[in-house]
């Protein structure tokens, strides 16, 4: 077990957050539960600057869980298009709906108890317990992690199971007898600001006198983990089928890459598309191709559009629209307003063309 920290390192945490931490962030300065779990939700594997776009405009819709739990899915995957990592807007929502069933719309007090809803982890159940109920418990996201296997000198690989209940501990006994939440704060700040993946500012570091990996020079070392996630490459067309300044979407399954989100039909190649569109008229235009990156997919994507006459009948439309989808996918016509109010991959809403504010206005009334 690595040397334990001095036992004044909470409260060297403490006095730093207090003097120079993070203060005015939107989430903060709140016993909010169900805005320090929003928040605590949208910021995982996510920067704060992005964030707080996200975040405003969904306390603007949804100002409070029961509001949330009331909307429909597809709701909230229109105002998350873009944040990425869909599943959390899933389990967000299921996460609201039992608040409101099962607990009479009263987020729970205690950690164990939230831990035990949709979505919400070890860590996010502590933060939410420790900054709204004062519960003395301790957290470990991304940058917490980061900071105490530094300081303590913590070489166990945090891939393994074994390990990272074992840093658990330790930052368990680490917690101060008070002020746990200007200390939890000031891991994260910590985390956020000073003790960066790389290039951290040691010297404007509070603890760095206690820092193990500081002493060794190699800071960058911590945290240990070996578990390498394997990318993989993907290439599609992507239909952009058009008729009478419409847009065919399609709802994507319930699980995988942008699950329940509306896209655009996908075929393998251009030769898959032209087996199914051999009788179909139209003007076809081929527009830039380009690579989205996700966490562990590299995903190429050659976009077509595909206008049809205007003149073209119900009939036949609907059997070129039932030729270019799954026969257990949901499709429909929309236009492009509604398209861009619905839940859409980041890349297809940079794809669309952005109505004009007059269209907007109009079509608002």
């Amino acid at each position: 077990m690595p040397p334990s920290a001095p036992l004044d390192f909470s409260g060297r945490v403490i006095a730093w957050q207090q003097l120079a931490g993070r203060h005015n962030l939107p989430w903060q300065n709140t016993r909010d539960p169900y805005r320090v779990w929003l928040s605590e939700i949208m910021l995982q594997q996510t920067q704060v600057t992005t964030v707080l776009g996200y975040y405003a405009r969904f306390l603007q819709k949804f100002s409070d869980v029961q509001a949330l739990a009331a909307e429909p899915l597809d709701d909230v995957y229109a105002l998350w298009s873009g944040l990425g990592y869909y599943s959390r807007a899933r389990n967000m929502h299921r996460c609201a709906q039992a608040v409101v069933a099962d607990h009479g719309g009263a987020f729970p007090v205690h950690s164990a108890a939230l831990e035990t809803l949709p979505g919400i982890g070890r860590s996010t159940a502590a933060a939410i317990a420790a900054f709204c109920f004062s519960e003395r418990v301790a957290i470990l996201d991304g940058n917490v992690k980061r900071v105490l296997t530094r300081v303590l000198g913590f070489d166990g690989d945090l891939a393994a199971a074994a390990q990272e209940r074992a840093l658990w501990t330790r930052a368990t006994e680490l917690l101060p007898a008070s002020g746990v939440e200007a200390y939890t704060q000031g891991l994260m700040d910590l985390g956020a600001t000073v003790c960066s993946a790389r290039s951290p500012q040691c010297l404007l570091c509070p603890v760095q006198q206690d820092c193990v990996a500081l002493r060794l020079g190699q800071p960058e070392r911590f945290p240990v983990k070996t578990r390498k996630l394997k990318r993989s490459r993907r290439e599609h067309l992507w239909l952009w089928l058009s008729w009478n300044e419409k847009i065919w979407l399609v709802q994507r399954p319930p699980t995988g890459v942008w699950a329940g989100l509306w896209s655009l039909p996908e075929f393998a190649s251009r030769a898959a598309l032209d087996e199914v569109a051999s009788a179909w008229s139209g003007e076809t235009e081929s527009l830039p191709s380009f690579t989205h990156t996700l966490t562990h997919l590299d995903w190429t994507l050659h976009p077509l559009r595909w206008t049809l006459p205007a003149l073209s009948s119900q009939a036949s439309v609907q059997v070129i629209t039932e030729e270019c989808s799954s026969s257990d996918s949901v499709g429909k016509w929309c236009s492009l307003d509604e398209a861009l109010a619905m839940g859409l991959p980041a890349p297809l809403r940079k794809l669309l063309p952005t109505p004009p504010a007059q269209t907007r206005a109009s079509s608002s009334r």
